[in-house]
Formats: C-alpha cells, structure tokens, sequence
C-alpha cells in the first residue's frame, strides 16, 4: 500500500450512476456493482497540480479510488468484472483500493490493492486498453504504508507502481508491457491448469487420465517457463 501526500486528496463520493452511465455494464456487472460495493470513492488526484510531476498522453493523470465493500465483502477472488466496468467510465489511469470487514467481526478492516495496466488505445481515439488485474493480498486495514515510488513524471511513477502490484519478478530490462503480458499469459494458462486438474480428478476412463497428465505436464512446464525470472532462449544461451 502506498502513502500518498495529502496535498493529493479528493475525497469525493463518484455516483454509482455515472459509473453506469459511462462504463455500461451489463445487468449482471450492474446488479454485482449495487450487491458488493458500498460507495465508489474518488480518494486521490496524482497530477501534475499535485505532485508536481510531468504529465504525458498515455498517463495524464493517475486516480486513486476506494471501494468500500459491504458487509462479507472479503473473498480471495478479485472482482475483475466490477473494476474493469469503473475503469471504461473513467478515462484516466486506476489504482483501486478495496476495504472490507470480516462479517462475524472477528478481524480488523481489511484493504486490497489492485489495478491493471491501462493505456490509450493507438487504433481508436477515447478508449482505453485493460489486461489482467494485479493486487495484493488482503492487508490489515491500518499496516504501514510505503512512500510514492521515486520517479522523474508520472508515466514512470504509474510503471513503478504497478510493478510493485505484478507478483511476478520482472527480467532484466523488462518493459512493463512486457512484464503485464507474461502476467496475462500465467493466469491464463494457471486458469487452464486448474481446469484439467478438476477433470483429470473426475475422469474414470485410464487412457482419458494419459491424456489429461500429459497436457497437463506440457501446461506446468510452460507455466514454469513464464515464472522463471530469465526467458527460457537466454538460460539456453548462457
């Protein structure tokens, strides 16, 4: 969790309205929206006004929210489908904060970091390009916080801080595109993983089970592969 400045504070109420109104989700991102999600609070302005920083095309400003979740709200899996539905209304960099308490009251509030990487769209003027979502852990609610990432504007700020986000450790002069992508690629295929597992565990027929182990091997070696803080060319080379 970051510590931002307070000179960078908003602390704004956003209409669940606008959000509908501008991301449009479907019934069903709309009910989840309204069924998990408190408020939408506007919680931060990272800018140039603010922290002094130089702006860019791709990253004018970055916009810190927090989601307060209603009551049983704390699950292990993300709300992909609700962020991603507030990231299309809005057009400028996220950086989400979800806050929660455990429902029988038997812990601290509890706050999660997310946010994907999130860029102009080069072939369509307005829209925006979203990947996978990255966060922390559940986190109590009041664990110490760390300074801003150093960076010279706020295009390099935004890259220091979703890098802190990727669980993955980035390779040697590794892009951030680069480093999102071969995130997207392990979830998917760890998805895949978890997929085959769950029908190689319900599968009777034995030559059915041969066939299930091997993609499921050809699957954890590339899974493997994606980890591994050196490409798999380079460890060959060396």
């Amino acid at each position: 969790m970051f510590d931002y400045p307070a000179r960078a504070a908003v602390g704004r109420a956003v209409p669940k309205t606008r959000i509908y109104a501008a991301g449009q989700p479907g019934r069903r991102v709309r009910d989840k929206i309204a069924q998990q999600v408190a408020r939408i609070d506007w919680q931060y302005k990272l800018a140039p006004e603010t922290l002094n920083l130089k702006a860019s095309r791709a990253v004018p400003e970055i916009q810190v929210f927090t989601l307060p979740l209603k009551p049983g709200g704390v699950t292990e899996e993300l709300p992909d489908d609700i962020l991603r539905c507030i990231d299309r209304a809005i057009g400028f960099p996220l950086i989400f904060e979800l806050t929660a308490s455990r429902a029988d009251g038997a812990a601290r509030d509890q706050v999660r970091v997310a946010a994907t990487y999130k860029r102009p769209n080069e072939a369509e003027a307005g829209k925006w390009v979203m990947g996978e979502y990255f966060a922390t852990d559940w986190l109590p609610a009041d664990a110490s916080r760390a300074p801003l990432p150093v960076a010279l504007d706020l295009a390099r700020l935004y890259e220091q801080m979703l890098r802190q986000l990727i669980p993955l450790p980035a390779r040697e002069g590794e892009s951030i595109e680069a480093l999102a992508d071969r995130q997207r690629q392990l979830a998917i295929k760890q998805r895949e993983c978890r997929r085959l597992e769950t029908r190689l565990h319900r599968e009777k027929q034995f030559n059915r089970k041969i066939e299930l182990n091997r993609q499921l091997r050809k699957l954890k070696a590339e899974l493997d592969t994606l980890s591994k803080p050196t490409p798999e060319s380079q460890r060959q080379h060396d």
